[in-house]
C-alpha cells in the first residue's frame, strides 16, 4: 500500500524570462552582425544560417511571449491559466525550423551545380561572430533547458544555429586554404541536415501533448495493476492521462469498491490512497488526480447513460 500523505504542494510555474531575455538579447545582435556578413560575401551558409538565427530571434521572440502568459493566474474560463502556451511555442517554433530546413537543402542543390565565390577571409569573422553569440546564448539557457518545453525549443534552436556557424567557420577556412568554393554548398547543406531531425523530434513531442496522449514514463496499465492492489478496490475503467503542460500530468478514473464501503466509512479513505498513489509510486508523480469511487451496481447506469 501506499504511503499516507494528504498533503500535496503545487508551486506556480517557473517560466525562466530572465534567461530567455537574454539569449533573446544575444541572438538579436549576432543576427545583426550576420545580415551584413552574408551581404558583403554572398555566402550560402552564412545566409542559410542568417536565416536560421532569424528564426531563432523569432523563436525567443515567441518563448518569452509564452513564458510571459504562463505566469497568468488560472480564472474561471481558463482553469489551468495560461501553462500550454509553452506547447503552442514549441510548436510553432518547430515548424518554423521544418521550413528553414527544407528551405536549405533545396537551395544548396541548386547552388552545388554552380557555386558562387565566397571570400573566404571576411567569411571567417563572421562565422566566429555568430559562433561566439551562439555559444554565449547556450550557456545562458543551458542551466534550465529540460525545465519545459518553451525552454527545450528556444535551447535546441541556438544549439543548431551554434553548430551552423561552426560548418561556416569549417567552410570558410577550407575555402581560403584551397579555393574549394563547394565547401560553402556544402556547409549549407549540412546546417539543413542538423535542422531537420530536431525540428521532427520538437514536433513529434508537442503533437502528442496536444493530443492529449499519455505522458511519457506514465504507463497507465502498471498504474491500474498498482491500484488493484489496494483494499477494497474490485475495478478501474475509464482510465485518462494527458499533460497540460510541462511538469503538470492529470489522470481521471473510475473505480469500483465493495457497497459496503460507503457505509462504513472505507470510500473516504480509498479516494485518499488512490490520490496518494498516483502522486508518489510512480516516477511521474501525478498531483492533479480525480477518481470517481463508484458501487458495482452504478456500472449499468453507466450503460444505460451511453445507450
Amino acid at each position: 500500500m501506499c504511503p499516507v500523505d494528504s498533503h500535496h504542494h503545487h508551486h506556480a510555474p517557473d517560466s525562466h524570462r530572465g534567461r530567455l531575455t537574454a539569449a533573446f538579447a544575444i541572438t538579436t545582435a549576432v543576427l545583426l552582425a550576420q545580415v551584413v556578413g552574408a551581404a558583403l560575401t554572398g555566402s550560402l551558409a552564412l545566409l542559410v544560417d542568417t536565416v536560421h538565427l532569424l528564426t531563432d530571434a523569432g523563436g525567443l521572440a515567441m518563448a518569452l511571449f509564452a513564458a510571459r502568459l504562463m505566469e497568468r493566474p488560472p480564472s474561471a474560463r481558463r482553469t489551468w491559466g495560461y501553462r500550454r502556451a509553452e506547447v503552442i511555442a514549441a510548436l510553432a517554433q518547430s515548424g518554423v525550423l521544418l521550413a528553414v530546413g527544407v528551405y536549405v537543402l533545396v537551395e544548396g542543390i541548386s547552388r552545388l551545380a554552380a557555386p558562387p565565390a565566397v571570400p573566404g577571409g571576411e567569411l571567417v569573422v563572421f562565422g566566429l561572430i555568430g559562433l561566439v553569440g551562439n555559444v554565449a546564448a547556450m550557456a545562458v539557457l543551458a542551466g534550465r533547458r529540460t525545465a519545459n518545453l518553451n525552454l527545450r525549443a528556444a535551447f535546441l534552436e541556438v544549439v543548431s544555429d551554434a553548430l551552423g556557424s561552426l560548418a561556416v567557420v569549417v567552410a570558410a577556412v577550407v575555402i581560403t586554404l584551397t579555393g574549394w568554393q563547394r565547401a560553402d554548398v556544402v556547409a549549407g547543406l549540412l546546417i539543413g541536415a542538423l535542422i531537420l531531425p530536431r525540428a521532427l523530434r520538437l514536433l513529434r513531442e508537442t503533437v502528442s501533448v496536444l493530443l492529449e496522449s499519455s505522458p511519457p514514463g506514465l504507463d497507465l496499465d502498471e498504474v491500474r495493476a498498482h491500484l488493484l492492489k489496494l483494499d477494497h478496490v474490485e475495478d478501474v475503467h475509464d482510465m485518462h492521462a494527458s499533460l497540460i503542460a510541462t511538469g503538470l500530468p492529470v489522470l481521471s478514473a473510475h473505480v469500483v469498491v465493495g457497497t459496503d464501503c460507503f457505509t462504513d466509512g472505507h470510500a473516504a479513505r480509498i479516494l485518499d490512497q488512490l490520490q496518494e498513489c498516483v502522486a508518489q509510486h510512480f516516477d511521474i508523480a501525478v498531483e492533479h488526480s480525480t477518481f470517481q469511487v463508484e458501487p458495482h451496481t452504478h456500472r449499468a447506469h453507466e450503460r444505460a447513460q451511453h445507450v
